[in-house]
């Protein structure tokens, strides 16, 4: 598809998400054309385009294009990695941190990589559990390395704003491949996530 097609499908898109947006509008009660909801529809089209960005991107695209051979077999963690995405079921956010780690099999990646991964999978409609372990299936397939860590940490607007109303509540989910099943490795996983070494 060439460039110009994709800026007009990309244009029609938007189009037809802010008409969406003024339906909306009209079928919740409110006057799409007073003063402050005139150009409501379009931000709110082209907030909606941004935040789900990540379904024209290509995570492991991503990985392969900062792969570097290193004989480093330790394990690397990147952490407290802010994530923000909408949930699949309400498309209200939540928002929260990613922990990951990996122990190299002959290859390591740049380390701004692993961040912009989470970033692609999280700017897709998603639920935590899927998207924790999407982000560590992505990183095992590239990299190939001897065991992967992921841990997110994250408030769920649906359960803040309606529902149970529970404004404090956290919701933490991980996932391990390789040598973090290890109780051992995990432990020092763990320990190191929770230590302030900086």
């Amino acid at each position: 598809m060439s460039i110009k097609n994709g800026e007009l499908l990309q244009s029609n898109a938007l189009n037809e998400t802010k008409t969406n947006f003024e339906n909306i509008l009209d079928l919740i009660g409110e006057n799409k054309d007073r003063e402050g909801l005139l150009k409501t529809p379009e931000r709110a089209a082209k907030a909606m385009h941004f935040l789900t960005q990540g379904y024209k991107q290509d995570p492991e695209k991503v990985l392969n294009s900062a792969l570097f051979s290193q004989s480093y077999s330790e394990m690397v963690i990147v952490k407290n990695i802010e994530l923000y995405s909408l949930c699949e079921h309400h498309m209200l956010p939540f928002f929260g941190k990613a922990h990951i780690a990996y122990i190299p099999n002959g290859y390591i990646v740049g380390l701004s990589k692993l961040p912009r991964v989470v970033d692609i999978f999280a700017r897709r409609l998603q639920v935590q559990e899927r998207l924790t372990h999407e982000i560590m299936e992505c990183i095992d397939g590239v990299l190939n390395p001897l065991g992967v860590a992921v841990v997110i940490e994250a408030s769920h607007m649906c359960m803040m704003m309606r529902g149970v109303e529970k404004q404090n509540s956290v919701t933490t989910t991980s996932a391990f491949t390789g040598q973090f099943k290890q109780i051992e490795t995990r432990n020092e996983f763990l320990k190191l996530l929770g230590s302030n070494l900086h």
